[in-house]
């Protein structure tokens, strides 16, 4: 008879998420994990597979948590302009946290590209619907007037990631939110 799970994977992969958003990949070893989570090599393999496998199930929960959080923030905004602002100014806080430990998905870029596939798959995805959300965003500010219709929706959302790609890795060198908000404005004065 097999044995059953004796841990929570869904806490499991939050608390590896967090381990590796502060050390990295490379830097988080089994022996790391294991502690950290409190479960054994076996349940770690058992459950995951291997330290990959963990960590894809690291980023997907990062992606579907925090990323997905961020985007749903742009629909409360009262008007296009000051949704991104406060999206992208929440995003460099959080990145700016514990000593500026960046975004996990930006982080993994970094570190983990172009070598692994898998997780050029989950930063791809989430890099994309991020200018997906802001596309929509930004289209919808367009028909209402709320910003210049001379560039297209699209192309601006897709500026807008790479700005805040810069920003997240920025946020590692600078963990300062207060030298990296004044370069907000500077990106939406292309909304103008």
């Amino acid at each position: 008879m097999a044995r059953t799970r004796e841990f929570d994977t869904e806490a499991a992969v939050n608390r590896a998420m967090e381990l590796f958003w502060s050390r990295g990949y490379e830097a988080t070893s089994v022996r790391d994990l294991t502690q950290h989570l409190g479960i054994g090599q076996g349940s770690l393999y058992a459950a995951f597979g291997d330290k990959d496998g963990l960590y894809r199930a690291a980023l997907e929960h990062y992606r579907a948590t925090l990323a997905a959080a961020a985007l749903r923030s742009l629909e409360e905004g009262a008007d296009a302009r000051s949704a991104i602002r406060t999206m992208l100014v929440e995003r460099i806080r959080i990145a700016a946290e514990d000593n500026g430990r960046g975004c996990l998905v930006v982080n993994a870029a970094c570190e983990r590209l172009p070598e692994d596939p898998a997780t050029r798959r989950t930063v791809r995805d989430t890099q994309d619907a991020s200018r997906d959300a802001l596309t929509e965003v930004l289209r919808v500010a367009v028909e209402r007037g709320e910003i210049a219709a001379r560039h297209d929706p699209h192309t601006l959302a897709a500026f807008l990631v790479t700005f805040l790609n810069g920003l997240l890795v920025s946020s590692k060198v600078t963990p300062d939110p207060r030298t990296l908000e004044p370069l907000v404005e500077v990106a939406l004065a292309a909304l103008d």
